[in-house]
């Protein structure tokens, strides 16, 4: 009788370490994915509880409409803000600025009609951040060159969500194809629970659909649906969509 080739035992070996490490990641992100609206979601933070939002701004449009969603912000409660832009998007970084300069003046005026305590106001320069990332793809990039592009956008994403002062406790967006990038960004944290983003409750993901978006989910939307923590449609016929996950607010911007 033949002895058994050394090299089958081997090739054995490495595919039922494969499927093994298979399985457990796909058990590892099914239990980090976002509950269904049909399960129990998990405890939500008290009200009033000190909160570090990141909000993905997109070009034209999409930063109008994630501003517009922004009006009523208090800088009370959300003690810093990052705001995340593409590069080359001068537009969207100037308009968080001038956002910013519009809380801080309106702490101005209302703690000196003394209506509020000048402390209990996050406002200024040392409580927001303007960062910009690499964009996944540019305008007529070729498509051979997009995964490049895009590995390097994550890469990025990651190394901001990583060595940030503080993970985020919240992360908006409205759908610009960066954002997409940074929910996989996310994921990855959670995924190995880097800095406890998965076990402290770090890093909730809403998502608002376009108010432009009546009969359909953006392609954005469609790509994060599953992915995100809340996802949030303006129109009530989208009620439901995306495997029942997403939620009717009414017009928001």
């Amino acid at each position: 009788m033949l002895p058994a080739c050394p090299a089958l035992y081997t090739t054995t070996f490495l595919l039922a370490t494969l499927a093994t490490l298979l399985v457990a990641a796909t058990l590892r992100l099914l239990t980090i994915l976002p509950h269904t609206r049909s399960t129990p979601p998990p405890p939500r933070r008290r009200p009033g509880t000190l909160t570090r939002v990141l909000i993905v701004l997109g070009s034209g449009g999409h930063t109008h409409e994630m501003l517009a969603l922004l009006r009523d912000l208090d800088p009370r409660r959300y003690t810093h803000r990052t705001w995340v832009v593409s590069s080359g998007d001068a537009f969207s970084a100037s308009r968080a600025v001038a956002f910013e300069t519009a809380l801080a003046e309106k702490a101005s005026r209302d703690t000196g009609e003394g209506k509020e305590e000048a402390g209990r106001w996050h406002v200024g320069p040392q409580y927001y951040t303007v960062v910009e990332i690499p964009r996944a793809r540019r305008v007529h990039q070729s498509l051979l060159t997009t995964p490049v592009s895009a590995v390097h956008t994550l890469l990025r994403s990651l190394t901001l969500l990583y060595r940030s002062e503080g993970l985020p406790d919240l992360i908006l967006t409205n759908g610009p194809g960066t954002a997409c990038i940074v929910v996989l960004a996310v994921l990855v944290l959670k995924f190995f629970d880097l800095r406890g983003a998965q076990s402290r409750g770090k890093c909730k993901t809403v998502y608002v659909e376009s108010f432009a978006r009546v009969r359909g989910l953006s392609f954005s939307g469609k790509l994060v649906g599953r992915f995100v923590d809340r996802l949030v449609v303006q129109w009530e016929g989208l009620e439901g969509v995306s495997g029942g996950r997403a939620e009717y607010w009414g017009v928001l911007v």
